[in-house]
């Protein structure tokens, strides 16, 4: 199989992404024996359970400081010492320091939730070939909810996919109220481009949650998380019904890769150039949380469906 390339928004250069577990992924996704596995252990919850019962215990600290060599993260941008993680679970939801995630402070622009390689289309219903040809996205199933998506359907969408070696707490892409969560329980397949050439069902399929954000300027917003292999769990942090800030902190992953979604009512938001750029080549983009997604289609005066917050 090919290797995974994006395009980093931060350096302008083409980079091949460093896959964690890349062997056992492949052989799960592009080995008969290996899709016996998958469909025996790999997509149950109860492999995730186990293995993240296993990334809980105070012995998996011992993996922090390799894993931090290895993948070159840097020690400065986290909000603690690597040495007071007591397991790798508790580093791999670690959080970061305010200064090295900057939101940005442009009051029309919308920000990226997380720190990921993101994919972005200017209408969600005419989504297709994403990873490879022929494959549609079904917004109907993803949301479970055909009114729902059919609202949805001419609006912006952004798929924000968290690999294992990224920072996996997510945040608002812009201030508003947000909803309860609403739970849909489902399989944990794997969300990376290997899986995801295979089939892009996964990402409609999978547990995920659904939050909806209502903001004043760019109407309701559709936040959604994906769990995927070893990601059983996914932790909201904020209050329903208390207004947010653009850029505050929504929740996290434990262990594993996952994504999360973005989903914007038609006619509201305008995606960065770069995004669609990349995205018409099937070319992720990286960038990270706080950096500019988008921007207001209208000015905060004439957007005809602006709502006011309570």
């Amino acid at each position: 199989m090919e290797p995974i390339r994006y395009f980093n928004r931060h350096t302008g250069t083409l980079e091949t992404e460093q896959v964690y577990g890349e062997g056992f992924l492949r052989w799960s996704y592009g080995n008969p024996l290996g899709a016996l596995s998958l469909q025996a252990f790999v997509k149950r919850p109860f492999f995730s359970k186990w293995y993240g019962h296993r990334m809980n215990k105070p012995a998996s600290s011992s993996r922090v400081e390799p894993f931090i060599v290895n993948y070159g993260l840097e020690p400065a941008d986290f909000a603690d010492a690597p040495s007071s993680y007591r397991s790798f679970n508790e580093f791999f939801y670690r959080k970061l320091k305010y200064s090295a995630r900057p939101i940005d402070a442009n009051e029309s622009s919308v920000v990226f939730p997380a720190d990921g390689r993101h994919l972005g289309f200017s209408r969600a219903s005419e989504i297709a070939g994403v990873f490879v040809k022929g494959q549609k996205f079904d917004l109907a199933a993803l949301l479970g909810d055909r009114e729902l998506a059919s609202r949805y359907a001419d609006g912006s969408l952004v798929l924000s996919r968290l690999c294992p070696v990224d920072y996996h707490r997510f945040h608002f892409p812009v201030a508003g109220i947000p909803s309860q969560t609403r739970l849909i329980d489902g399989p944990l397949f794997s969300v990376n481009p290997i899986a995801l050439r295979q089939r892009l069902a996964y990402l409609w399929t999978n547990k995920r949650t659904i939050t909806q954000l209502k903001t004043e300027h760019c109407g309701t917003v559709l936040c959604l998380e994906i769990g995927a292999t070893c990601v059983g769990t996914i932790c909201q942090t904020f209050t329903p019904g208390q207004l947010v800030a653009k850029g505050t902190e929504k929740g996290y992953f434990a262990f594993g890769g996952s994504s999360t979604l973005t989903l914007f009512e038609p006619g509201m938001v305008n995606l960065e150039a770069d995004l669609l750029e990349n995205s018409a080549q099937q070319i992720e983009l990286y960038a990270r949380i706080g950096s500019q997604m988008g921007h207001l289609a209208h000015s905060h005066d004439s957007s005809p469906s602006a709502t006011h917050l309570a």
